[in-house]
């Protein structure tokens, strides 16, 4: 079962991590540290624990193809994260989080336009019920677009096609030499706009420090680590339905860590999320199998 299940299992872990990761962003933010410091320092300590941990590996593994193609999905990773903090000064968190969260429905259509690959309906009615229990979840009654929503559909298409590449390029190379080429290519690239922007110089409490250690090992290496070994074993359409949990996990701590009050409409949201998975995963055959069972014994009657 385990064997069976373990990428969708490793990327569920993910999410958790992932959801767990709002937490670390709010004490971070709130001891002093900038949203474009927390990128560097956080993609920094990814990239030295992965580079010192398994540098052998990344020795006998790493090539040109390699590096290209972790460059790839690091502009990816940097532009989502980049324009999901941009997005932020403009919007509301609760939105910001809902339009994040439509690289769900994107995805699928990534390797349908580029590779003409068909596209499953399943997968694709999976993708619509979780951005409905997404929005469910994150959203307020002000559906208007602004700056930063466009801003943040941008850092969507950034998340997309992030976990696309990813999906195709682990099928190739090796996971730790993509996840170590991606983590430096971020990390020059969110100091280089955080030198732009004039946020060189760090002036955080202990509180902050704390926040963005725990960004930097388990939001950011453990967790892209294994959603990059993880997909080697899971389609990109249902690693991102599976990955969508992160706002489910995001809610439920906020509730027990925070005090969040838990209301029913977060209740729904989750709920909904979860059948969009447990459809992506079973493509409904329970009920194909009922159906079966009820015409066997209709026909033996």
């Amino acid at each position: 079962m385990f064997r069976k299940y373990k990428g969708e299992l490793g990327l569920s872990l993910t999410a958790f991590i992932w959801g767990s990761g709002f937490i670390g962003v709010s004490i971070a933010l709130s001891g002093g540290l900038t949203p474009l410091q927390i990128l560097t320092i956080r993609f920094f300590i990814g990239a030295v624990l992965i580079g010192v941990i398994f540098f052998k590996e990344i020795k006998n593994n790493i090539t040109k193809e390699a590096i290209i193609s972790g460059s790839i999905i690091g502009l990816f990773l940097f532009i989502a994260f980049a324009f999901q903090t941009f997005g932020m000064a403009y919007t509301t968190a609760s939105k910001n989080a809902f339009l994040t969260a439509i690289n769900v429905v994107i995805v699928p259509f990534i390797g349908f336009i580029l590779y003409k690959r068909p596209l499953d309906k399943y997968g694709i009615i999976s993708s619509i019920i979780a951005i409905l229990g997404i929005g469910i979840l994150s959203l307020e009654a002000d559906f208007s677009i602004n700056l930063g929503d466009f801003l943040t559909i941008i850092c969507a298409f950034g998340f997309a096609f992030h976990i696309f590449f990813t999906g195709e390029f682990v099928k190739k190379y090796n996971p730790v030499v993509l996840t170590v080429v991606q983590f430096s290519v971020a990390t020059v690239l969110s100091l280089v706009v955080q030198i732009l922007f004039n946020e060189v110089r760090i002036n955080a409490e202990m509180s902050s420090i704390i926040g963005v250690l725990y960004l930097g090992i388990f939001s950011t290496t453990i967790a892209f680590l294994l959603q990059t070994i993880c997909q080697k074993d899971v389609s990109e359409t249902k690693s991102a339905i599976i990955l969508a949990l992160e706002s489910v996990f995001g809610t439920i701590l906020s509730v027990i860590i925070l005090h969040e009050v838990l209301t029913v409409r977060m209740v729904i949201g989750c709920l909904i999320i979860f059948s969009a998975i447990i459809i992506s995963e079973t493509k409904l055959s329970f009920l194909k199998r009922n159906n079966l069972k009820q015409e066997k014994t209709e026909s033996i009657k």
